[in-house]
C-alpha cells in the first residue's frame, strides 16, 4: 500500500457522498495503490449508515466506527494506527479541505520531506469567530515553539508512515502534529492550499476553541523542551520562588525597622503571596498530570478511544501454540 486517506468523520451526512466522490476523481489518476479510511466518530445523524454503504460498494474503502464522541484528535489517532500506506494523507470531512491538492502534497514527500501541511492562505471562515482567533493562536504558537508556521488548524496533512507511527496524540493534539514530527527529526514543509466554505452542516468549533489551544500549547512546550529533564524546568521556578520569597521578606524588615510600618497584618501581602504560590503549584500539577496520562497509556499499551466494528479491514493475526508463547515472551522480555 502506498497511500492512506484518514478522514476524521463527525455528523457530516451531507458530506459524505461528495467527499468520497470528490477522492475517487483524485486518486485513481495518482498511479499509486490507495486506501481511504473513514472514521466515524460516534456520529449521530445517519453518517454510519452512509459510511457502510459506500463500504460495500468499494472495498478500497475502509471505515472505523468509534462507540461514542472521543474527538477528533482520537479519531486521527485511529487513523493513523490502522493505515497500511507508505504515506498518510489526512483530511477534514467537512468538503473544506480540497482533495485535488492531494498530488502537491505527494510530489512535496517525493521531494524527500517527512511531512507536509496545509496553509489555508485564502480561508474562507467568519472573520471573527474563526480566522482572527486562529491567526492569534498561529502566531503565539509560532513564537512560543520557534517553530515557523502560518496555519497548525489545517488538517490537510501528507507525512510519512514513520512519523506517523512515532506520534502519541492525547487530548486535542492533533493541531500540534508538525511540531511533533519536527521535534523528531521530521522534514517539515509548509504549503499553500486551496479552501472552501462550509455547505452543508455546521461548525463543531468555537471561539472558546483559542482557550484549549493555548493551554495545549504549553504542554508542547513542556514535552519538547523539558521532558527529559523536568528540573531544569520546576528547579528554576523554585529558585525563583525562592528568591522572591527572600526579598519580600528583606524588604518587609527593612520598612518595619526604618519606616515603622507593621507589614504582618497586610492581607494584600498575604493574598499576593496566597496566589502565587497557589498558581506555581497549579502549573506544575498540569505538567505532571500530562506526562502521568502518557505513562498511563502507553506503558499499558492503550489508545484514548474504543472501536465498536470496522469494515474491510483484515481480521487480526490469531496467535496459536508455540507462536502464542513466543509473542509473550516477547513481551515479558
Amino acid at each position: 500500500m502506498q497511500v492512506s486517506i484518514v478522514v476524521p468523520i463527525y455528523d457530516e451526512r451531507e458530506n459524505v457522498e461528495r467527499l468520497y466522490a470528490a477522492l475517487m476523481q483524485v486518486l485513481p489518476k495518482l498511479r499509486r495503490s490507495y486506501e481511504i479510511i473513514f472514521v466515524n466518530d460516534g456520529s449521530r445523524d445517519g453518517t454510519a449508515q452512509l459510511l457502510d454503504a459506500i463500504a460495500v460498494r468499494d472495498m478500497d474503502l475502509k471505515v472505523i466506527h468509534f462507540r461514542r464522541n472521543f474527538g477528533q484528535t482520537a479519531a486521527i489517532s485511529a487513523g493513523l494506527d490502522y493505515a497500511k500506506g507508505d504515506v498518510i494523507i489526512m483530511l477534514d470531512g467537512d468538503l473544506q479541505n480540497d482533495p485535488a491538492d492531494i498530488p502537491m502534497l505527494l510530489a512535496k514527500i517525493d521531494e524527500g520531506y517527512d511531512l507536509v501541511h496545509g496553509w489555508r492562505k485564502h480561508r474562507q471562515d467568519a472573520l471573527v469567530s474563526r480566522k482572527i482567533p486562529s491567526k492569534i493562536a498561529n502566531w503565539i504558537i509560532a513564537n512560543v515553539t520557534g517553530f515557523p508556521v502560518h496555519d497548525l488548524g489545517c488538517t490537510l496533512k501528507a507525512m510519512r508512515r514513520e512519523i506517523a507511527q512515532d506520534l502519541r496524540l492525547y487530548g486535542e493534539m492533533h493541531r500540534f502534529i508538525p511540531i511533533l514530527a519536527h521535534w523528531q527529526g521530521a522534514r517539515c514543509a509548509e504549503v499553500e492550499t486551496r479552501h472552501h466554505p462550509r455547505l452543508f452542516g455546521e461548525t463543531k468549533y468555537g471561539i472558546w476553541r483559542t482557550v484549549r489551544v493555548v493551554l495545549d500549547l504549553i504542554t508542547v512546550k513542556f514535552m519538547i523542551q523539558y521532558s527529559t529533564s523536568p528540573m531544569k524546568l520546576f528547579g528554576g521556578f523554585g529558585l525563583l520562588s525562592t528568591m522572591g520569597s527572600a526579598a519580600a521578606c528583606a524588604g518587609a524588615v527593612a520598612m518595619k525597622w526604618l519606616g515603622g510600618i507593621d507589614m504582618t497584618g497586610n492581607p494584600l501581602l498575604l493574598l499576593s503571596g496566597l496566589l502565587g504560590i497557589a498558581g506555581i503549584q497549579f502549573l506544575v500539577l498540569g505538567l505532571l498530570g500530562e506526562v502521568a496520562a502518557r505513562t498511563y497509556f502507553e506503558s499499558q499499551g492503550m489508545r484514548p478511544y474504543r472501536v465498536r466494528q470496522t469494515r474491510n479491514f483484515e481480521p487480526p493475526r490469531v496467535l496459536e501454540g508455540q507462536e502464542a508463547i513466543a509473542e509473550l515472551y516477547q513481551r515479558v522480555a
